[in-house]
């Protein structure tokens, strides 16, 4: 029995693994060389300084591979050699690897201060780019304007704007059905005699211009404890007492 003969269009088709998917970007290359040479690339951790004219033997070995071109290549090992990583990893006296992890020859004094420089120059740029960075972040939003503080209000004491307990009563208008006492005449003032001075007598006390009427209630030689009508309690001289 004769097979049915393949359409030329179908013998060309292949399944999706068999495809080699192009590389679109840097990063997707050297992902690619990390899977195919794991014991050179690498994509974290420390890294490995590789051989030179590394470039030449990547390019035989991926002659016939269609995910990477050769400018691809070029640009991806000029990304790798350059990160940070790979230049702290550039010391003197570490060996250089091959695609296959073997090492050679190792790094001499020259190489490994021209890494050291390029790893310094770089921290620098990338400092200098952050600080342009924020500059230009503070450019588009400055911050708000900074006021002087208003100086703060103090409060009103209201116990002070209050009047007082002897300013109310001063205020406050005098009954006509208990009208003023009027002083004693300082000229009706007679001293009162030493032997008259005694507990519970009525005396007059001048107390400023006026008179006041007062009870004594304590005599200790010439001084003498009287009580004012108001309550208020005075120690006094007996020479300030006078007959009520």
């Amino acid at each position: 029995m004769r097979m049915p003969q393949m359409k030329k269009s179908e013998a060309l088709m292949t399944t999706p693994t068999e495809q080699n998917v192009k590389a679109a970007t840097v990063k997707d290359v050297l992902a690619y060389l990390a899977t195919q040479f794991p014991a050179c690339f690498s994509l974290t951790g420390e890294a490995k300084p590789l051989k030179i004219g590394i470039f030449q033997d990547l390019a035989e070995r991926l002659q016939n591979d269609a995910t990477v071109s050769k400018t691809q290549l070029r640009q991806a090992l000029r990304i790798y050699t350059s990160s940070w990583r790979y230049l702290e990893a550039t010391k003197e006296g570490v060996s250089r690897i091959d695609l296959d992890g073997v090492a050679g020859e190792p790094i001499d004094a020259s190489q490994a201060e021209h890494a050291s420089k390029l790893l310094e120059e770089s921290k620098a740029k990338a400092a200098e780019k952050r600080k342009a960075k924020l500059a230009e972040a503070k450019a588009k939003n400055p911050p708000p304007a900074v006021t002087d503080k208003p100086a703060y209000k103090k409060t009103p004491n209201k116990k002070a704007i209050l009047p007082s307990k002897s300013t109310k009563v001063n205020q406050k208008p005098v009954s006509q059905s208990q009208p003023e006492k009027a002083p004693v005449p300082a000229a009706a003032l007679q001293p009162v005699v030493t032997g008259q001075v005694i507990v519970g007598s009525k005396v007059l006390i001048k107390l400023g211009q006026n008179p006041m009427p007062a009870t004594v209630l304590e005599v200790h030689k010439d001084d003498v404890t009287v009580q004012l009508g108001s309550g208020m309690v005075v120690k006094t001289r007996q020479d300030s007492l006078f007959l009520a």
